[in-house]
């Protein structure tokens, strides 16, 4: 009885391990641009700047968009458009490269693979944000792909795409305001103080959540972490060790410092208002 090779369907080898970081630059930028954008157009596309860490890991620090035109069956960039402004931003940012796409949205649309093939040309395993501008799930949810090959034998039938683990560094004051933007109301923006205050209550439940792990490392719940026991280990010993009446003085010291830069400020600001109004009135007589 002769036998036969079975035709088996695969995917094609693909990067699972790899993973982005992405600065809060770049999601500020894409919401500017979804605000700008024009009537007509339903989301923006654009192009992702930054670099490839030595551990795999995309580091997606820029970003600019890149005008299109798209209908139910086709795509088209304004690649001309594209080119230009990587020029412009390779002048100021030299270590800067493409290292994939975005669009606004929720998730991955059918004309995604058609730009996705672009970018592929530019750069090998490009990355695709998303950012739900439109809130579908309550908040603007941020999400990355790469694209996987879907292969019957040796003819490639189309391209799935993964998504890939995502991680927003930010600094504190950057998370205070990427936390009013993916919300979909907001009654005001919050003050110093209001944005110290949820700062310190973040920073309250964080250290919580390192009591409970420790007592449950303690008491057998959990087992034991090398790594994240010298995480906390070098975090302790980071900290400088100060008297309690010693640190309220450091921080009255550094309260009054900001209100008086605050005072100045204003005081400035009245001044030339002032300046402005006498020269108005000078030019008119």
């Amino acid at each position: 009885m002769a036998s036969s090779n079975p035709t088996v369907l695969q995917f094609a080898p693909s990067s699972t391990s790899v993973s982005a970081k992405v600065h809060p630059l770049v999601i500020f930028n894409i919401c500017d641009c979804f605000v700008r954008r024009p009537d007509q157009a339903e989301r923006v596309i654009g192009t992702l700047l930054g670099s490839v860490l030595a551990d795999g890991t995309v580091d997606v620090l820029n970003c600019y968009a890149v005008p299109h035109n798209e209908s139910s069956d086709q795509v088209a960039l304004d690649i001309d458009y594209h080119h230009n402004m990587l020029q412009s931003h390779l002048k100021v940012n030299p270590k800067e490269a493409i290292v994939g796409w975005f669009s606004t949205g929720f998730g991955v649309t059918g004309g995604s693979a058609l730009i996705h093939e672009f970018y592929s040309r530019e750069v090998p395993n490009p990355v695709h944000l998303t950012v739900d501008t439109g809130f579908t799930n309550g908040e603007a949810s941020i999400k990355g792909f790469v694209s996987v090959s879907l292969s019957l034998g040796d003819q490639q039938l189309a391209a799935q795409f993964q998504e890939i683990p995502l991680d927003l560094h930010m600094v504190e004051a950057e998370r205070v305001g990427y936390d009013i933007l993916k919300t979909t109301t907001v009654d005001k923006l919050p003050n110093d103080l209001e944005g110290m205050e949820a700062s310190m209550e973040r920073l309250l439940t964080l250290i919580d959540d390192v009591y409970k792990y420790v007592d449950d490392v303690v008491e057998g719940r959990v087992a034991p972490d090398n790594n994240i026991g010298k995480f906390i280990s070098d975090t302790v010993a980071s900290i400088p060790k100060i008297s309690p009446p010693a640190f309220d003085k450091l921080v009255n010291d550094s309260l009054q410092d900001q209100l008086l830069l605050l005072y100045l400020s204003s005081i400035t600001r009245t001044q030339l208002s002032l300046a402005e109004k006498l020269n108005t009135a000078a030019q008119i007589l």
